[in-house]
């Protein structure tokens, strides 16, 4: 029960972060992390360790935690980084994935379009966090997933601070055209899918 508090705490300070509600280079205290995620002292600490090592919030020492800033370069070596390794990642969960989990890609497209239809631009960053995680767990090359997961995210927050509804409905209307090739198993569709999901994210 620790992990998955652990897991929802990191979650809700996440989208604070992606979101910009906790904005770059802003110090905070473990009190006010504590009350923002709603959870309490063990699993917030423990979200805060996962969210140091992916890079979003700085440790330092005698001054507190400071979220981190956006740097000029971070949008250009995370793409770097998800443009190799994403497509490889979406043909593995293609040709792997569970009933289970093709079911969830489902419910993440419902939630993505139901954005769409809405123009709920935080609703839809945390569907898209859904579907990085539901491809974190389908995916069986750990090597590649523990690489991924800290670029998604600030990949996330970089996109989030420029988007926009109709920039939204593009991505949106990307990432059904993976969902739909993974639920089909067809490897290469997910492959060439993901690549112009991520694609389009560069520009």
């Amino acid at each position: 029960m620790q992990d998955s508090q652990s897991h929802l705490a990191y979650l809700a300070l996440e989208h604070l972060i992606v979101t910009l509600a906790l904005k770059p280079g802003a110090l905070v205290t473990e009190k006010q992390l504590i009350e923002l995620a709603g959870h309490g002292r063990t699993p917030v600490r423990e979200a805060i360790q996962k969210l140091a090592w992916q890079g979003l919030i700085n440790v330092r020492p005698r001054v507190g935690l400071q979220i981190a800033e956006i740097r000029a370069e971070d949008h250009l070596h995370v793409m770097q980084v998800r443009r190799e390794l994403e497509p490889i990642a979406a043909s593995l969960v293609a040709s792997h994935a569970s009933q289970e989990q093709r079911g969830q890609l489902q419910e993440c497209a419902r939630l993505m379009t139901d954005c769409a239809v809405a123009g709920d631009l935080p609703g839809f960053f945390a569907a898209d966090k859904m579907f990085d995680e539901i491809l974190e767990d389908a995916c069986p090359n750990g090597f590649i997933t523990a690489a991924l997961g800290p670029v998604q995210t600030h990949s996330r927050r970089l996109w989030y601070s420029t988007a926009t509804p109709d920039g939204m409905d593009r991505s949106i209307a990307l990432h059904v055209s993976v969902i739909r090739a993974i639920q089909q198993a067809n490897v290469e569709d997910a492959r060439k899918a993901m690549a112009a999901l991520i694609d389009y994210l560069s520009r």
